[in-house]
This record gives structure tokens, sequence and C-alpha cells, in this order.
């Protein structure tokens, strides 16, 4: 019963989350169920800004919601830079990045078999 609530939380958490990226305009983004896959989250996005300061104001406005919808204070790396913006919120982790950053790592290939091949960037 407790699984069937978190997995509930976790469901939550990620609408939020793709509500957050379309609302700011983030591009090609893609959700991934990481349920059963990995301990480290139930669900990975990855989603593109325009430039890095798109990229640095998409996280910003999302980490924000996060908090303000009482899902504490997530964990950030890359602010600074605006390349790649890593937020790890526990049930969802975030990649923000540039485009050519996103193509050279290629992250969610790693997790393609469950991914529809026209929702692959690149």
């Amino acid at each position: 019963m407790r699984e069937i609530a978190e997995r509930k939380k976790a469901a939550a958490m990620l609408a939020l989350v793709m509500k957050s990226l379309d609302d700011d305009k983030a591009e090609d983004i893609i959700s991934i169920d990481l349920a059963g896959k990995t301990p480290i989250a139930d669900y990975m996005v990855v989603a593109s800004g325009r430039s890095s300061r798109h990229v640095a104001a998409v996280a910003d406005h999302l980490l924000r919601r996060l908090k303000e919808e009482g899902y504490g204070l997530a964990q950030v790396e890359g602010m600074q830079q605006g390349d790649w913006v890593l937020i790890d919120a526990g049930d969802v982790v975030v990649h923000v990045f540039r485009p050519e950053v996103r193509e050279f790592y290629r992250l969610e290939k790693m997790w393609a078999a469950d991914i529809p091949a026209d929702q692959l960037a690149g």
C-alpha cells in the first residue's frame, strides 16, 4: 500500500515538472519511467532550452514550483553555467540542456528501450 502512495506522489511530481517545463517553453521534453530499473528515481525528464539563459530560467522556475508545491528543496547542479542543469527532486530527476550539449551527451539514449523512436532527440 505504501508503494502505491509513493508511486502516486512521484506521478504527481512528474505532472508538475512536465507542466512547468511546458509553461516555460522548454523543448523536446521526454519523460522516462525508471521504476524498477534503478533506485535513483522513479522518473527522469530530459528537456532542452534555447540558450544558457533559457536553461537557467527554466530550471529556476521549476525549483520554485517544486518548493511551492511542498516537494522540499531539490538538489541542483549546473545553474551557473546554464549548459546542463541537473535537478534531483528525489522521485524525479530532471536534466535541462542547451541543444548542443544534449546532443553531445545523448543521455536519453541510455534509457531508449522504452522511448518511441519518434521522441528521441537527434
